[in-house]
C-alpha cells in the first residue's frame, strides 16, 4: 500500500515538474526576466533585501498586487489605467529612446538618471517616468499601513520630531507642488532625511534636479493618479494615500542607503 502511494506521488511530482518545465520553455526571454524580477520584488516586500533594491531595469515589472488591492483608497480602474496605460507608455518610450541613443538597457536605469543632462528630453521624461512609477508601485501595499520601526523610525523622529510631523511636511510638499509632479522622502549625501518635490517626471537622482538625494518614498501627484476618485481634491488623495505606505519597503531602502 505504501509502495503504491509512493509510486502515485512520484508520478504526480513528475507530471507537475514536466508541466512547469513546458511552461517555462514556452516563455520568451523577456517574460522570464520579468518573472525573475517580480520574484525579487515580492521577496523584497516580504522583508528580504535584494541587490535590485537600488537597481531599476528598463522594463516594466508586474504589479506586486491586484488592481483592486489598494481600494478604497485607490480604485481599481485608476490603478489599471495608471499601470497599463500611463506607466506602460513610459516604459515603451524609454526603450525607444534607449535604442535611439545607444543606451545599454542591461544596466541600471539609475546610471542614466544621474547624468540625464547628457541625453534628450525624451529620455529625461520617460526614464524619469519609468523609474518613478516602478518605485511608486512598491511604496504602496494594501492597507492598513503600519508605522515605521527600527532605524527608520529613529531617523524620522530625529529629522522631523514625530511621524505625524513627517506626514504633515510630506503632505505639504505634495499639495504645494504646482502642476504635475512628485513629492519625495530622500536620504541626502549627508545621510540625513529630507522632504522635497520635483516637477513632471523628474526625480532626486537626476543631475538636473534642484532637490537631490536617494529616494526612499515617492507619491505621484499627476492628476491621472487620483482624478477619477478624487477629482480636483489632491489633498484628500494624499491623506488617503498615507494609509497605503509600505514602510517595510521604505525601511529596506533606507538601510541600503545607509550602508
Amino acid at each position: 500500500m505504501l509502495a503504491q502511494e509512493s509510486s502515485k506521488n512520484s508520478r504526480r511530482n513528475f507530471i507537475g515538474t514536466t508541466v512547469k518545465a513546458a511552461v517555462v520553455t514556452a516563455l520568451t526571454g523577456s517574460q522570464l526576466n520579468a518573472l525573475a524580477s517580480n520574484h525579487k520584488v515580492t521577496s523584497m516586500l516580504a522583508g528580504e533585501v535584494s541587490p535590485t533594491l537600488v537597481g531599476t531595469s528598463f522594463t516594466q515589472l508586474p504589479l506586486p498586487y491586484a488592481y483592486t488591492a489598494l481600494e478604497p483608497f485607490i480604485d481599481a480602474l485608476t490603478m489599471e489605467i495608471h499601470y497599463s496605460k500611463h506607466a506602460a507608455s513610459y516604459a515603451k518610450n524609454l526603450q525607444d529612446a534607449a535604442a535611439a541613443e545607444n543606451v545599454n538597457t542591461n544596466g541600471n536605469l539609475e546610471d542614466v538618471l544621474q547624468k540625464i543632462s547628457s541625453y534628450s528630453t525624451k529620455m529625461r521624461n520617460n526614464a524619469g517616468g519609468h523609474y518613478n512609477h516602478e518605485l511608486f508601485w512598491n511604496c504602496m501595499k494594501p492597507a492598513p499601513a503600519v508605522a515605521p520601526t527600527g532605524i527608520l523610525a529613529a531617523a524620522i523622529k530625529n529629522s522631523f520630531g514625530t511621524l505625524e510631523a513627517f506626514k504633515t511636511q510630506f503632505a505639504d510638499a505634495a499639495k504645494n507642488r504646482f502642476g504635475s509632479g512628485w513629492a519625495w522622502l530622500v536620504v541626502g549625501t549627508d545621510k540625513k532625511l529630507a522632504i522635497g518635490s520635483t516637477a513632471n517626471q523628474d526625480n532626486p537622482l537626476m543631475d538636473v534636479s534642484a532637490f537631490k538625494g536617494f529616494p526612499l518614498l515617492g507619491i505621484d501627484v499627476w492628476e491621472h493618479a487620483y482624478y477619477l476618485k478624487y477629482q480636483n481634491k489632491r489633498a484628500d488623495y494624499i491623506t488617503a494615500w498615507c494609509n497605503l505606505v509600505n514602510w517595510d519597503f521604505v525601511a529596506a531602502r533606507y538601510e541600503k542607503a545607509m550602508q
